[in-house]
């Protein structure tokens, strides 16, 4: 049930133009009521993250999540993910665009153990993803991520877009998506993004989620990232 938002790496890959820079490293935290996830990773640029061309991104990520099955009642999952996906960095103007597709490997381990899950066990399949960043004037930013993946057939998406506050970070709203085998959470919610300290970048949302198990909760998720 994982649900990470690869959008931080645009954020701060568009950020801070000219520097140079080779390497982002991310991590984030990301939860409601059911469910928690934490996620590390790298982003790698050879020549360099405000450049076109190519880059290639390894994300780690573990979590706990439940869902409702009709024959066992309440399930809870374990998982861990690992992704490796060799991609290319195009620019338009104002727009910066990212497509990747590569290995997604994923361990899920079921309480108790259904069957019928579409996620249990040892799972490698592939995944694509993509990441849109524009800022259509100074002060206004529009992002969107994706991605799906062979196993299950699982996808997810985000669409966002903020309004400068302060010359120190955007502020909007923003819409989420995560559907697999079955399952849908879908989420509304404010973001704050893009404020810096002492050469980290902070990104944060919160808002109100539902799932296709009618079931009701606040979100919240937390993002840091540091260019190198």
């Amino acid at each position: 049930m994982l649900v990470v938002s690869s959008w931080l790496c645009f954020v701060a890959c568009a950020g801070a133009q000219g520097t140079g820079d080779r390497f982002l490293l991310f991590s984030g935290t990301d939860f409601w009521r059911q469910g928690s996830f934490l996620h590390g990773g790298v982003l790698w640029s050879p020549g360099g993250l405000d450049n076109e061309g190519f880059a290639l991104k390894a994300l780690i990520s573990a979590g706990s999540y439940t869902y409702l099955s009709d024959t066992l009642g309440q399930v809870r999952g374990r998982e861990l993910v690992a992704q490796l996906m060799p991609g290319w960095h195009f620019k338009f103007n104002h727009i910066e665009f990212r497509a990747f597709a590569g290995l997604d490997l994923e361990n899920h381990r079921l309480s108790p153990d259904d069957p019928d899950g579409g996620l249990r066990g040892n799972d490698l399949g592939l995944r694509a993803a993509f990441e849109l960043w524009s800022e259509p004037t100074p002060n206004i930013m529009v992002a969107a991520d994706g991605s799906i993946s062979t196993i299950d057939h699982n996808y997810s998406f985000r669409a966002a877009t903020g309004w400068r506050v302060a010359d120190l970070f955007y502020l909007g709203p923003e819409v989420q998506a995560y559907a697999n085998d079955g399952y849908m959470q879908r989420r509304v919610g404010i973001h704050f993004t893009a404020f810096r300290f002492n050469g980290v970048e902070w990104s944060a949302a919160g808002g109100f989620a539902r799932d296709s198990d009618h079931r009701n909760s606040a979100y919240v998720r937390l993002s840091i990232s540091r260019r190198r």
